[in-house]
């Protein structure tokens, strides 16, 4: 069995993943498909790469030998295949972004930066599906967002740049709420309501919400999951309320106001594929990510200040 680079990723997603089974959820395969090409690998190389335990897997000595030297192979043949001359003709992009409410002004900034390029955007609610989808190959770039406290892991060949941290979240709710009235809301004073859940799975802006009602004192009470971002029309008519990023404005009977104390943060992050994206290309989607919600943010923070009772 000869070595080839997709063995020395799938490797360094095991390593990175910590457990067979999330290493085999993030390379697209099924559990017992990599379980058997890592045993193959380890007979091939001699001897074992991981220890098994019941909290998942760890590098043995040769495993973390062997990884430290993969990545070193990976990273130089990534760079190499990405800053190789494009083919004559239009050039293609696919990113996406988490469900912002800047997305507009990206389209533009994009269409700018990347004149003559055909340039696709697909929007998602959760920052994990585009992770997998950058995986798989079906996008190129994505703009996402994070909690600060429960952040993505990414394979290998994906690279990241930060565009905004510490963004704290804020909370979108009823224009009648009786704490609509307040520039800003404490989260203990929301816990009687029905809550919209943040998209993503368990361990993503939902587990940072429950952690920082727990600090609070209560459990939040999950009634809808508007993935969508159809929850607007729930929160207007003050059925719900529901955590949103910090440049959202008010309208359509929703008002946004502060959490205080900021009890959670969120990140936007510029991720991209190594082997898509030269790093050349990556300073132009970082500057148009970071200017389109510079800009976003301004004119959202004119308009909260507008509309200031």
């Amino acid at each position: 069995m000869d070595l080839e680079l997709r063995h020395l990723r799938v490797l360094c997603g095991i390593a990175d993943a910590g457990s067979v089974s999330q290493a085999a959820t993030n390379l697209g395969m099924s559990q017992p498909a990599l379980t058997r090409l890592l045993q193959r690998l380890e007979r091939r190389v001699g001897g074992e790469l991981f220890s098994r335990g019941t909290a998942g897997v760890v590098p043995t000595s040769r495993g973390q030998e062997f990884v430290r030297r993969a990545r070193i192979v990976l990273l130089e043949f990534d760079e190499l295949s990405a800053d190789a001359p494009a083919p004559s003709g239009p050039r293609a992009l696919r990113m996406g972004t988490s469900h912002l409410a800047y997305v507009d002004t990206l389209a533009g900034r994009l269409d700018a930066v990347l004149a003559g390029w055909d340039v696709s955007l697909r929007i998602e609610a959760s920052s994990v599906v585009l992770v997998q989808a950058l995986t798989h190959n079906q996008l190129d770039a994505a703009a996402i967002g994070m909690s600060a406290d429960q952040e993505i892991p990414l394979p290998p060949q994906l690279a990241q740049r930060t565009v905004a941290a510490g963004l704290p979240a804020a909370i979108g709710l009823a224009a009648d709420h009786p704490l609509a009235a307040s520039d800003e809301v404490e989260l203990a004073d929301l816990a009687e309501e029905a809550w919209i859940s943040p998209p993503g799975p368990e361990d993503g802006s939902l587990a940072s919400l429950r952690a920082a009602a727990r600090r609070a004192g209560f459990t939040p009470r999950i009634k809808f999951e508007c993935h969508g971002g159809g929850g607007r029309q729930l929160i207007a008519s003050g059925r719900a309320v529901q955590l949103v990023e910090p440049t959202t404005c008010s309208a359509d009977g929703m008002v946004v106001r502060r959490l205080a104390g900021e009890p959670i943060h969120l990140s936007l992050v510029l991720v991209w594929r190594r082997d898509r994206v030269t790093r050349a290309q990556s300073e132009f989607l970082y500057q148009a990510t970071s200017t389109a919600y510079a800009t976003h943010a301004e004119a959202a923070a004119q308009l909260w200040w507008q509309r200031r009772p």
